[in-house]
């Protein structure tokens, strides 16, 4: 086992994301020691298939000496270099060229954040001057969707439409709105798709209505809701809901730090979805998780009209590691191993993940199996006709969480019961099936836990 003294040391300093302070001070740090391909292996020599490829983010996987002698090659050569002042360097310039050149449609103008958070605040920015440069700088309300997730950053959390991201922090805004998530094994509407994307349409008509339709700047929509649940649209929600900003004359911003980088089969989901937004923002498999790095994309129109309403002026938006060298040659690296077979290998694995995960229907705790590609997700209940969630008292978050990891499995396990799936696209077919596996283990150990039971008898 690990040290204690470094246990106490998290304790004492280190303030994590996301967390229950207190709970953690408590519980203390499982501490991460190495890695490889789908593998994780914590202090103690334990070692556990990362069913959830870190945060939604090691899509290649761990330990590919291609990314890492990029990254010492390139400090080595140049380890920083600003964008300010009409600078740059070889790496950014390349992998601005690349991701271009991939991405759907016009979206031909790349922006480099560090993340995801700050990418969706960028794209607030650009919107709004966008607007201002227009002659209409009254278009300063933003609409998302309950349950979707925008980030951490003040102005992302906002957008985010997740209770916890809200409580304690004065948001949203308001100028920040939202419209009923998709989510179609509650829906209010029933589970028929061209019921719900009616409905999803209708709700945001509406609520432009209520705002005033020459009021409302953008609208901000995930194609797969990640952290509100894993929360797949019907096939047609994004296309149908991106055609009437288009007919409303809103911008739509397409979140893709979850779902880009072959998370859901293509380089961007918004292919898939057969749209083009006027903005995608990315992160986490950019750079494979190895290296901070996000991008917003930019389509001709907004980039032209942000460019000539500044003129000869500066557009004063910028961060110190925007276009970073190391972080864009590790982009570059993983875009070739991404497109030399990891997209491929994520596409077998994931059809392999969903046939496995939906042999677990027949267990007595699993409502809801859902999921495109490498991203997927099983809801448990504990009364399958009324969709009852398990009970708090369960602490399915934390739990099943332990559970899994006692079965040598990283997965996520929200709060309301739903356990959440991305692993790696590098999987072999034995490491999804060990997925599979360890889950049905995980989830007969949860039909054992007494306030489960006591549930299921209520």
């Amino acid at each position: 086992m690990y040290s204690n003294s470094l246990i106490e040391l998290d304790r004492a300093h280190l303030v994590h994301p996301v967390a229950s302070y207190r709970g953690h001070e408590k519980l203390g740090v499982r501490v991460l020691a190495s890695a490889k391909g789908a593998t994780v292996t914590d202090a103690s020599g334990k070692q556990l298939i990362d069913g959830f490829a870190g945060l939604w983010c090691v899509n290649a996987g761990y330990g590919h000496e291609a990314i890492v002698e990029a990254a010492a090659r390139q400090m080595r050569e140049l380890p920083y270099a600003t964008a300010y002042f009409g600078l740059g360097s070889e790496p950014a310039i390349r992998l601005a060229s690349e991701l271009a050149e991939r991405a759907p449609g016009d979206l031909n103008h790349v922006y480099f954040t560090l993340g995801g958070s700050d990418a969706v605040d960028s794209t607030i920015r650009f919107i709004r001057y966008y607007w201002i440069a227009r002659g209409e700088p009254q278009r300063d309300q933003f609409i998302s969707v309950e349950q979707g997730y925008h980030g951490s950053s003040t102005v992302g959390a906002g957008l985010t439409a997740l209770p916890a991201f809200h409580a304690g922090f004065g948001i949203p805004f308001d100028w920040q709105h939202k419209i009923p998530s998709h989510y179609a094994y509650r829906n209010r509407v029933g589970e028929d798709p061209q019921a719900i994307i009616e409905a999803s349409l209708a709700a945001l008509r509406r609520k432009v209505e209520e705002i005033g339709p020459e009021r409302v700047a953008a609208f901000y929509a995930e194609p797969i809701q990640g952290s509100g649940g894993v929360l797949v649209p019907p096939k047609g929600w994004m296309k149908a809901m991106r055609e009437l900003c288009r007919e409303l004359g809103i911008l739509f911003v397409a979140d893709e730090v979850i779902t880009g980088f072959g998370r859901t089969g293509p380089l961007f989901a918004s292919t898939e979805d057969e749209i083009v937004p006027d903005f995608i923002t990315t992160a986490k498999g950019l750079t494979s998780g190895y290296v901070p790095m996000g991008a917003v994309f930019m389509a001709d129109h907004v980039y032209q009209t942000i460019a000539d309403g500044a003129g000869a002026s500066t557009v004063g938006h910028g961060y110190t590691y925007s276009a970073h060298p190391v972080s864009a040659a590790v982009g570059l690296e993983v875009l070739k191993l991404y497109e030399n077979g990891l997209l491929e290998n994520g596409v077998k694995a994931g059809a392999r993940l969903m046939e496995g995960l939906e042999s677990l229907r027949d267990h007595p705790l699993v409502g809801d199996v859902r999921g495109r590609g490498m991203l997927a997700a099983i809801e448990l209940v504990v009364d399958k006709a009324r969709k009852t969630p398990l009970p708090a008292a369960a602490e399915p978050a934390r739990r099943i969480f332990d559970r899994a990891w006692e079965n040598g499995l990283v997965i996520r396990a929200f709060a309301n019961g739903v356990l959440g799936y991305a692993p790696p696209l590098c999987c072999t077919e034995a490491e999804i099936d060990a997925i599979v596996e360890r889950t049905r283990a995980t989830l007969d150990e949860t039909l054992e836990d007494p306030d489960v039971r006591q549930a299921l008898k209520a």
